[in-house]
Formats: C-alpha cells, structure tokens, sequence
C-alpha cells in the first residue's frame, strides 16, 4: 500500500509544492538521452515530473505508481495525453519493450523486504526490452541523512493556491538500521485539518545493491554520484540480461 503521502487526496494535491526542487530529474533527462531511450518506464512516477518532462522531449513514456492520487494529479499535467499511467507496482508490470525504466525519489528504498525487492526487479525486467537499461538511485548509509532530518524540525508553511496555508513537520520516528522510519504532519491551516503520513525506507549498502541487480538479470554497468547531492547518493545504470 502506498504511504498517505502519495495516497491522501489532500497531501497529494500539495506534494509538488513541498517537493519543489527536483534538480535530481535533470540527471536522468541526461541519462535518457545518452542512452537514447524512446521508450521509458517510469517506476514509481508519484505525480508526473519525469514522466511529464520524458514526453515532452518526445519520448513515449509509461508512468507506473500505487497510488491513484498521484497519478490523478499526473494526469492533470500531462494535458496532451502523451504519457499512458498506470495504476500498480512494479512487481505485476506487463511487457512493455521499454528501453530504459527509472525510479526517482530513491523509490528503490520502499522496496524493504528482500522478496519485495526480489519481486520489482524482475517486474522492472518483464517490462524492458532485451538488453534495456534501469537507472535509479538510493541515499547512501554511510551519510546518516537520517541524522539532518532528526535536526531539521522546523516546520515549513506554504500557501497553496485554491488550499490556502499548510504547514508541514517532519520527525525521525525510527532508527533501526538497515530501516530508517519517519513522520510527516501536515496540519491545514484554512480548516484546522490534520494529516500524518508515515513511511520508512531501507537503507542498502552499494555491494548490496550490485549484488541484488545481478542475481535478478542485470549487469551494472555504472554506478555514479547523484549530480545534485554528491556525496550522498548512488546513480546505479544496469541493463538486463536475456534469459
């Protein structure tokens, strides 16, 4: 089940106002183009960015996400109809002959049992063409990024247009490593409504990560900093083998 972050229809509508700098997508528009990609899945889509970006640079996009809220909101920016979303997860993906699939904002750390895991990879792998290629990235551990968010409380408040104000708090729940577990409270100021969203994420070493990819049908074939927070975050470029 998606977290309410993504699920609730008053936090998805106020998601990409909070999530406003994605300076991380620009890395993969890149990625995409030296791969030449006309065809991408995108793993996890959340409410459109990439997708919306691929397919305006003519790519034929797939967005795939759990949550029908998101993409209720996906679809709102995607006013050409240019991108085809689909409601699931990775696990159950149909063939789509795609040349490149992505998970951005460090989706691959939902995935926190190793069947999960398991069970996307090879979902991811149904999906792609023969010797297509999946780039996505994960925090590093090494960082504790875990160790900023337990410091940063104080709330942030934005007003939203056709919302009004929304202030927004965040709380380290959880440190139990490889896991790392932790609370949004969005409070609606207009209203006095109350929404929490709590979610955790598993955090996996590189050797961990190369190794899974391997063992479900890839070969990696780069792995690289994440341009807008180096030092912080692996880029992993596979391409899946035939079986």
């Amino acid at each position: 089940m998606p977290d309410p972050i993504f699920a609730h229809p008053l936090l998805a509508r106020v998601y990409d106002s909070f999530d406003a700098d994605r300076d991380d997508l620009a890395a993969y528009l890149a990625i995409a183009a030296e791969l030449t990609a006309h065809r991408v899945l995108d793993v996890g889509c959340e409410t459109g960015c990439l997708a919306v970006l691929l397919a305006g640079r003519g790519a034929t996009v797939v967005g795939v996400d759990p949550a029908e809220e998101s993409l209720r909101v996906a679809r709102s920016k995607d006013r050409t109809g240019r991108v085809r979303w689909i409601q699931g997860d990775a696990a159950a993906l149909p063939a789509l002959d795609a040349d490149l699939a992505t998970m951005t904002g460090n989706v691959a750390q939902v995935f926190l049992t190793d069947d999960d895991w398991a069970q996307a990879l090879q979902g991811i792998h149904t999906a792609l063409r023969p010797h297509g290629h999946l780039a996505f990235e994960t925090r590093r551990p090494e960082f504790h990024a875990w160790a900023q968010w337990a410091v940063d409380v104080d709330p942030v408040t934005l007003d939203i247009a056709d919302i009004g104000p929304v202030e927004r708090r965040l709380e380290v729940t959880d440190v139990g490593l490889p896991f790392v577990s932790f609370r949004y409270t969005y409070r609606f100021l207009a209203d006095g409504v109350v929404v929490t969203s709590d979610s955790t994420l598993r955090f996996r070493s590189r050797d961990e990560v190369e190794a899974s990819l391997v063992a479900h049908g890839y070969r990696v074939l780069d792995v690289r900093e994440a341009p807008d927070r180096p030092g912080r975050e692996f880029v992993f470029i596979a391409r899946s083998q035939r079986r």
